[in-house]
């Protein structure tokens, strides 16, 4: 199968969550290609733990960077350069789950955006969204931009509270279809993302 790229519409949407989620029911690989905000830990280390992941199934970051900001920003403090054509997804005899770092239009550099990334690689999207305030607007803005890049999406994973109107109302106009929803978890567990995850979402969704 393909590699999937999961996606946010924004930072915080629970997209590390989900990535977790999907790699873990696949038995897949997971690379985060760049990973900023090292201080304050890293997404690499949290899906490792919520997918229990072992460290031949993580594919190292190509580049980790220290401060909790834009990538582009984050390398210039760290005094490196990221270069997206250097990018290449690593080779993969089984499924693999690549995550990227905060939303569609987030600079890898001051010339390149994630966007941009994705569509040169030319895999299937999962878009992550959150269920709350805004998440209609922020939504079918990201779903706006994947189209006018030609880059396929498998569909939209919500994560949050129940929110029915909301997602309805995206699927409605954008025509995406819903993967499903990830409620809130509390305490957030490997067993209980795991049983969650497989209550709201068909892996056939993520297989085709």
């Amino acid at each position: 199968m393909s590699p999937i790229v999961v996606t946010g519409t924004d930072t915080g949407v629970g997209k590390t969550v989900f990535a977790a989620a999907l790699t873990a029911a696949l038995g897949a690989r997971y690379w985060k290609p760049v990973q900023s905000g090292l201080d304050e830990g890293g997404d690499t280390s949290e899906v490792a733990r919520l997918a229990r992941l072992p460290p031949e199934r993580i594919v190292p970051e190509a580049w980790r960077l220290r401060t909790p900001v834009s990538p582009h920003l984050a390398a210039e403090i760290d005094g490196v350069k990221i270069d997206p054509e250097a990018l290449a997804p690593p080779q993969s005899d089984g499924p693999l789950v690549i995550e990227g770092a905060g939303g569609l239009l987030v600079p890898l550099n001051r010339r390149a955006l994630t966007i941009d990334l994705f569509a040169r690689w030319g895999f299937p999207v999962a878009l992550v969204a959150r269920t709350g305030l805004g998440t209609i607007n922020h939504t079918l803005l990201s779903l706006e931009a994947l189209a006018s890049r030609r880059v396929a999406v498998l569909g939209v994973a919500f994560v949050g509270d129940a929110n029915d109107d909301s997602i309805a109302t995206i699927a409605a106009f954008s025509g995406a279809k819903v993967l499903g929803r990830l409620p809130r978890l509390d305490p957030l567990t490997p067993d209980a993302l795991r049983a969650a995850f497989a209550a709201a979402f068909d892996l056939a969704d993520f297989r085709s």
